[in-house]
């Protein structure tokens, strides 16, 4: 935290201890509401590290398990007792940024941030800023604190057999890496398979670099659209099946992890996802006994180099409700934006960010290494990680982030995609004909969302 903002919290704070017998004494508590107790702990550190501010903090976690997270929310923020920091999921922040619940969001700016200088200071990604950005007036509302702009994600052992290099750069040239077309990757697949290799998992996997890289939303004019880019997955998904150049896994499913282990029926070259994939889903599934020392399963053997056009995936957004706000002393309000700018726009070294990137959030090793908001944090960090040999993975995913777009997304991409891979898995399958699967899916979404 800045020197002159802590100084000016302070003086507030003792201003208002002045003054306190006065008038009705403000409770001095941060209610904070989220769906993990990730945002809670970054609140408490926090405040653990300036005990001298004399708040406290109060925690509502409700998970997402049960789609209970969004109703409890939608109750707190239209109630006397709204949130004063409260986290979105990037499978819903829409809704809550740019759809039916932008209403309750405070601004940065009510703040008293000043968010244009602080984006551009902190190099922000701007697909963050463009999904936390309400367009009703053009304010930022939520910012994340992770990037999760994509990569592709692959076996360095493949990558030699097949072309006599794992180097991340000859590999980007071989998938088309920064093309912004798929020719190059189909042609890559066909020399992987000719090694007895598959390139992706599922065809689930290169579903995401398709939606964030479309041309336009699923719903335009509030009807719903099919943007060309996503009704290739169509074809995409069939010609992947009847080439052999996966293992015809579901994302999430036990043949997906097993491919993250080598364990398939054939060895898959690679993944598409943001570097919270790599830490929290394949360093957990590539059959490393992490009480050993010795590599096991894949881990090491992995790297990361650009993916042939720009997607992200994810992500944990911060917002302030406008209720929450509204009521709040000057001095509240001066600690609780403080507390959102050190996990969205800081990029000092006692910052939120720093320390994540770092992998040293909570007095972690630095094992958990993470990319973060802010490119300038990332460029001054170090994101070697044994599970990639070694490789600092920010030299590609500094500019992923760059590359993904925030653009052509609606507060009901989660429950249309659903619809989408659900019929493109039919037509696939061979129950129904092209034509079916796509009528099958508009029947689906008005079903679902009510558009058509």
């Amino acid at each position: 935290m800045k020197k002159k903002l802590l100084a000016a919290l302070l003086a507030v704070a003792m201003v208002a201890t002045m003054f306190a017998g006065c008038g009705k004494k403000e409770e001095k508590v941060i209610n904070v509401m989220s769906f993990t107790d990730e945002i809670p702990k970054m609140v408490q550190q926090y405040l653990d590290m300036h005990p001298e501010l004399g708040y406290t903090m109060k925690e509502t976690i409700v998970a997402t398990t049960n789609q209970e997270y969004q109703p409890a929310l939608d109750e707190m923020l239209k109630g006397d007792d709204a949130p004063d920091i409260y986290g979105l999921e990037a499978a819903f922040v829409l809704k809550y940024t740019q759809g039916d619940a932008a209403g309750f969001a405070a601004t940065y700016d009510d703040l008293g941030i000043d968010t244009t200088k602080r984006l551009a200071d902190a190099k922000i990604a701007t697909y963050a800023s463009e999904i936390g950005t309400r367009p009703a007036d053009g304010k930022v509302v939520a910012l994340p604190y992770q990037a999760t702009g994509g990569c592709f994600i692959y076996r360095r052992s493949l990558a030699k057999d097949t072309w006599g290099t794992d180097d991340p750069a000859v590999i980007s040239e071989k998938i088309g890496g920064g093309s912004q077309k798929w020719d190059q990757f189909w042609v890559a697949a066909e020399e992987l398979k000719a090694k007895g290799y598959g390139i992706i998992s599922g065809d689930g996997d290169i579903w995401h670099a398709i939606e964030n890289s479309s041309d336009s939303a699923w719903i335009v004019d509030g009807k719903l659209n099919i943007d060309p880019k996503r009704e290739a997955l169509l074809d995409i998904s069939k010609m992947l099946k009847d080439n052999g150049w996966h293992n015809e896994t579901q994302d999430w499913q036990d043949g997906w992890f097993a491919d993250m282990k080598g364990e398939g029926p054939q060895p898959i070259f690679g993944f598409f996802g943001p570097a919270w994939l790599i830490n929290y889903t394949m360093g957990d599934n590539c059959g490393n006994d992490k009480e050993t020392p010795e590599p096991e399963g894949t881990f090491g053997d992995w790297a990361v180099t650009n993916s042939p056009v720009g997607f992200c995936w994810g992500g944990t957004y911060v917002a302030s409700s406008k209720g929450a706000v509204d009521k709040m002393s000057d001095d509240k309000k001066a600690v609780v934006a403080d507390i959102i700018e050190w996990i969205t726009l800081d990029t000092d070294e006692n910052s939120l960010q720093y320390q994540w990137a770092n992998g040293t959030f909570g007095g972690g090793d630095g094992s958990t290494k993470d990319t973060v908001a802010s490119a300038v944090v990332m460029e001054k960090s170090n994101g070697a990680t044994g599970f990639l040999g070694g490789q600092n993975m920010f030299e590609y995913f500094v500019p992923a982030g760059d590359y993904a777009t925030g653009r052509n997304m609606t507060q009901y991409d989660e429950a249309i995609n659903g619809c989408w891979r659900d019929a493109v898995r039919a037509y696939v399958a061979g129950t129904v004909d092209r034509d079916g699967a796509i009528a099958q899916f508009k029947a689906d979404v008005k079903s679902k969302v009510g558009i058509e």
